[in-house]
């Protein structure tokens, strides 16, 4: 034999009722069953309501509302089932609506409804859902048989919130067990006193009932069934990646109850724990969901597992501080309990904390007042002339951690603290002392979203959890995209999740507080603002609490590389593609990374030199390793490789370099490659990696270009006629080089004396970048210990796809 219990979300309406019916009908197959029903959903508030409007003298609307959904969950049932006699189940139900009518028609005008009156007006919500089932399984000719609980489970004289005699109850049940119906339905939430008269059992009290059923009846086991498949490891309304329980102690529940999760209430739990009575949470409307077990004895191996994260909000701390002689502290603490219970508040919410010099104590505000009255009561004088200062902060919320030896386990206690850390939230207090089934921090109420979601992450996944902005959606940014969303699901098989939380072009920008996903870049990309604004994009999107927040940079915007310096402060870390800060002024570059070791934030720009190729991180860390660079020599221009690389296949330098540009090798106006400024630019970025303090007026370009295109700004304004130009200009070179069998490379040096020089080079066959084109990048690094032979890097150094592929990397480094 076992106990079913309903919630009221599981009743809401006529196919939810049949659904349960369903339920009903598989179980007591093999076996008889209790059935314990709450009121359809919202019911029980519109009878209080109808309450409240009598005694405000208002029209009773509330009542209206219960006939309108009841007769819609009467009539869709009849729809699904003919034999469903609508007229007498709808008399039945009138009659307990009529009742509650005549209750509040003879109360004159501001004369008070006795909690006697009230508790049998809330009662006949539960009271309206056993009629309705008792009709269903009437037509289905199923046996059944319906128990009055005012007549069962003996009460005090407490109307609305009844104590049970547990004892006098289990003698009201004895002999119902010999009942030979299959289903025995009993309303929820009643209890009655010595007169049978309705009491109510209080908060959670349809699941009280099946737990009072269950301990009188020895059951075998307890279901209650809700709308949730079962206890989470966190709230899922707040917690995207919560996982449900397959099994938690009895113990755990009971703490996990009083320090929030009101999935299910500590008295409910109590009476079956202690006759070891099974009880499985389930869902109503995924029957085949296997869903919580609490149980005395599970997974025995473990000394100590986290089950849950729950929470408590709107509380307040009292930091009670003494004068160093006063030595009865525990005392005080006594007294403030025994205060607590004498005026009936819940204790069971509460945390307090003890020290040599304070008491802390964690409480709801109505508390705080009547705790805040206690010091200046005249009976409690000799406590007060011991403090001598007493502080208060509000607006806190209570976090707590859940499971077996909790409190013993270090590692618990350690990965809270990081992730809060991560997220930048200050713990105003840790409590380890209340319980050794959970730990407890105090945060404020605006930070318990951010504090739940990364202590859940931290300890359930231990995910890396990457955030980013990304800033440019050219060729660059939307091939990033493109690997990051095909990666995705490798990634986190790997425990790395990577959120696209902000997208941004030169128009406009998109925001998700969860992930970006690919059809929406569409609402970007046709976007018709008219400029993007860096500092109010960044202004913005600190407002967020995060994790690990990044900003990729895939731009070559100056203005975006100015603020750096602020995105660093602000607590992001920075990727980017875009080289304009590495190579902006000495000071600037030092500010970078002076600002990187003060706010422990890591900048990665591996694409700044040679695309993909692992260039910068392996300079870092031969110079780490105690390596010192002799000299260098390379080609650091895929797109320069690949226009010289068609100048040898006899393409003219126009055809070449729109070539290149159809494939995305050039920078966006071509002519910053061929004036070799970009190279420059990139051995700046070495010389400063390898410890030269220079600028970029310090890197020589040799006759790159014809003079009269040197002396000119580069810009797209008559681009064609300058290519026409420096067509003329190869010419010459070409065949000079061709005739010595000799081919032309654009060669970025530093020498010995640390002299950076940018030029053109003849290239001999049995030089090693002779056969550098194509796209290719070689760097050649001649070092203490990569000497005689240099240690050389070769791939391909430009294009759309290699450079993302380079970002990406550098995102998973962080």
């Amino acid at each position: 034999m076992k106990v079913l219990k309903f919630g009221g979300s599981s009743l809401s309406n006529a196919k939810k009722f049949l659904n349960v019916y369903k339920i009903l009908n598989k179980n007591s197959r093999c076996q008889k069953i209790f059935v314990v029903l709450s009121a359809p959903h919202k019911i029980t508030n519109y009878l209080i309501s109808s309450i409240e409007e009598k005694t405000k003298n208002k029209k009773n609307k509330s009542l209206n509302k219960i006939k309108k959904k009841i007769k819609k969950i009467l009539t869709n049932i009849k729809f699904h089932n003919n034999k469903f006699k609508i007229k007498k189940i709808s008399k039945i139900i009138n009659n307990h609506i009529n009742n509650i009518e005549n209750i509040l028609i003879k109360k004159e005008k501001f004369k008070k409804i006795t909690d006697k009156e009230k508790a049998k007006i809330i009662s006949k919500g539960e009271i309206i859902s056993i009629e309705i089932m008792n009709y269903i399984l009437k037509t289905k000719k199923i046996s059944r048989k319906i128990i009055n609980p005012a007549k069962k489970i003996v009460s005090d004289n407490n109307y609305l919130n009844a104590n049970i005699n547990i004892e006098k109850t289990v003698e009201k049940f004895k002999k119902i067990n010999d009942c030979k119906k299959k289903i025995i339905l009993m309303p929820g939430f009643i209890s009655g006193n010595n007169r049978e008269e309705i009491t109510l059992l209080g908060r959670n009290g349809s699941d009280y009932s099946a737990s009072i059923l269950s301990y009188c009846l020895n059951a075998k086991s307890c279901e209650i069934w809700k709308d949730v498949n079962g206890i989470y490891t966190s709230d899922p309304k707040k917690t995207s990646n919560a996982k449900i329980i397959k099994y938690i102690s009895y113990k755990e529940a009971i703490e996990l109850s009083k320090c929030g999760a009101e999935i299910i209430h500590p008295k409910t739990i109590y009476l079956l724990y202690k006759k070891n009575i099974p009880c499985r949470i389930k869902n109503s409307y995924f029957p085949y969901v296997q869903g919580t077990l609490i149980s005395k004895h599970y997974n025995n191996k473990k000394k100590c597992s986290v089950k849950s994260i729950t929470y408590l909000k709107n509380f307040c701390a009292i930091k009670i501080f003494f004068k160093e002689k006063f030595k009865k502290k525990h005392k005080l603490l006594k007294k403030i309990s025994k205060l607590e219970k004498k005026i009936n508040i819940k204790t069971s919410f509460d945390k307090k904390k003890i020290s040599n010099k304070k008491i802390e104590i964690f409480t709801s505000y109505e508390n705080y007042k009547i705790i805040k009255k206690f010091f200046t009561d005249e009976s409690n004088k000799h406590f007060s002339k011991n403090i001598y200062k007493i502080n208060t902060i509000k607006k806190l919320s209570i976090i707590s951690v859940i499971g077996k030896n909790i409190n013993l386990n270090i590692n618990i206690l350690y990965k809270i603290i990081f992730s809060m850390k991560s997220v930048n939230i200050k713990i105003i207090s840790i409590i380890l002392e209340n319980s050794k089934y959970s730990i407890s921090i105090i945060v404020k109420n605006s930070n318990l979203n951010d504090s739940i979601n990364s202590i859940h992450n931290k300890i359930f996944f231990n995910n890396k959890i990457v955030e980013i902005f990304l800033i440019g959606i050219g060729g660059v940014g939307l091939n990033l995209l493109k690997q990051i969303y095909n990666q995705r699901y490798k990634l986190q098989k790997n425990n790395i999740k990577i959120k696209i939380l902000g997208i941004a072009n030169s128009k406009s920008y998109l925001l998700n507080s969860n992930n970006i996903e690919r059809k929406q870049l569409k609402k970007i990309q046709n976007s018709k603002k008219s400029k993007f604004n860096i500092k109010k994009f960044i202004n913005k999107i600190t407002k967020k609490k995060l994790t690990n927040p990044t900003i990729i940079d895939c731009t070559s915007s100056r203005e975006i590389s100015k603020e750096y310096n602020n995105i660093i402060k602000k607590g992001f870390n920075i990727i980017t593609s875009n080289k304009k800060a590495n190579t902006s002024s000495l000071k600037y570059y030092f500010q970078i990374r002076k600002n990187l070791l003060k706010y422990k934030k890591k900048f990665l720009y591996e694409t700044n030199v040679g695309a993909g190729l692992p260039v910068i991180e392996n300079l870092q860390k031969l110079i780490l390793a105690g390596d010192k660079i002799i000299k260098f020599r390379g080609i650091l221009s895929g797109s320069l490789s690949f226009i010289f690389g068609k100048l040898e296949e006899n393409y003219t330098i126009i055809e070449a370099v729109k070539e290149a540009k159809k494939l995305g090798y050039t920078e966006p106006n071509p002519l910053e490659d061929l004036s070799g400024i970009d190279v420059a630019r990139k051995l700046l970025i070495i010389a400063r990696e390898i410890g030269l303090k220079l600028e970029l007026k310090d890197i020589e370009i040799k006759n790159i270009l014809p003079k009269e295109i040197n002396d000119t700004k580069i810009n797209d304004v008559n681009l064609n006629e300058k290519l026409n130009k420096i067509k003329k200009f190869y010419e010459e070179k070409i065949k000079k080089a061709k005739n010595h069998n000799e081919v032309l490379r654009l060669v970025g040096s530093i020498s010995n004396i640390g002299k950076c020089i940018v030029k053109i080079e003849k290239i001999k066959k049995e030089d090693i970048l002779y056969n550098i084109k194509n796209g290719e990048n070689a760097l050649i690094f001649y070092t203490k210990y990569y000497n005689p032979m240099p240690l050389i890097l070769r791939g391909y150094g430009a294009g759309n796809q290699v450079t993302a592929a380079g970002v990406f990397s550098d995102l998973l480094r962080i």
